[in-house]
C-alpha cells in the first residue's frame, strides 16, 4: 500500500478541516508549494491535492495547482471541480498523474465512462461515504446511493480507481472505518484508494490488510500522530 499526504486547498492555502466543515479549519499554512516539497523530501512518492474551493463553487486554486503540479517532486492526483472534461485534460497536460472526479462521476455515470475510457487509467472517481451512502457536493448533499450501488455501476469502466472517503470520521483522528474499506475491496475489481480518520500506523496496517491499494492522510501527518519520515519509509508499495 502507498501513502499519500492530503494536500488540501483553500484561499490560496493548505488547510485541514474537521469533518469537511469550512467552520472547523484546524490547520492553515500559507505556503502548499513548500508543503508539498516536505512530504516529497520524506520520500513520499505521491500526493492527494484537492481544490476545495473549486470542489464548492467559490472560486479556485489554479495558480498554486499548476506551481505545484510544476515542481514534479512527487506524482499529483488532483481533485476539485473535475466534473468538466476540459478541465480534467487541463490538468493531466499541466502535469497530473491522475484527476479525481467526484459528484458529476457518482451523477452521471455515462460521462464518467466516456472521461475513462479518453484516459484510461488515469481518472481516479471519489465515493464520499457517510454511512454507507454516498454524500456529493462537498458533502453538503445526499445522493441517495449506496455505496454498493455506485460501486455496482462503475466497476467495468477503465478507471485508475476508486477513492473512498469515510466522512463521519475525516479529521477527527478517530481511526478509519476498516470495515467500510474491507466491504468495498471485496465489492470491486477496481484498486480502492481509502480515507478519513487514519490516526496510527495500525491503522493503516488495518488498511493495508483490508485490501487497500493506497491511504491518503491528512490531520495526522499535520498535527504530528503520525511520523511522516517513518510512513513514507513502509507503505511505499
Amino acid at each position: 500500500m502507498i501513502v499519500l499526504p492530503a494536500i488540501d486547498l483553500r484561499e490560496g492555502a493548505c488547510v485541514q478541516l474537521v469533518g469537511g466543515s469550512y467552520d472547523a479549519e484546524r490547520i492553515r499554512l500559507p505556503d502548499p508549494v513548500a508543503v508539498s516539497a516536505r512530504w516529497a523530501g520524506f520520500g513520499f512518492p505521491e500526493l492527494h491535492v484537492v481544490d476545495l474551493d473549486a470542489a464548492t463553487g467559490r472560486g479556485d486554486n489554479h495558480e498554486v495547482v499548476a506551481a505545484l503540479i510544476g515542481r514534479a517532486l512527487a506524482r499529483v492526483q488532483i481533485g476539485g471541480g473535475m466534473g468538466d472534461a476540459e478541465r480534467a485534460q487541463a490538468m493531466l497536460t499541466l502535469g497530473a498523474d491522475r484527476i479525481v472526479v467526484g459528484t458529476r462521476g457518482i451523477e452521471d455515470p455515462a460521462w464518467l465512462d466516456q472521461l475513462a475510457r479518453e484516459h484510461p487509467g488515469r481518472i481516479v472517481l471519489a465515493a464520499d461515504v457517510r454511512e454507507r451512502e454516498v454524500v456529493t457536493r462537498g458533502w453538503q448533499s445526499r445522493s441517495g446511493r449506496s455505496i454498493m450501488a455506485v460501486l455496482e455501476r462503475v466497476d467495468a469502466m477503465r478507471l485508475s480507481g476508486v477513492l473512498v472517503t469515510a466522512v463521519h470520521q475525516e479529521g477527527r483522528l478517530a481511526g478509519p472505518d476498516v470495515e467500510l474499506v474491507r466491504e468495498v475491496c471485496a465489492a470491486t475489481r477496481l484498486p480502492v484508494q481509502a480515507s478519513g480518520g487514519i490516526r496510527s500506523v495500525a491503522d493503516l496496517r488495518a488498511l493495508a490488510q483490508a485490501g487497500a491499494a493506497r491511504a491518503v492522510v491528512g490531520m495526522a501527518l499535520y498535527t504530528g500522530a503520525l511520523d511522516p519520515e517513518a510512513v513514507a519509509k513502509e507503505f511505499v508499495q
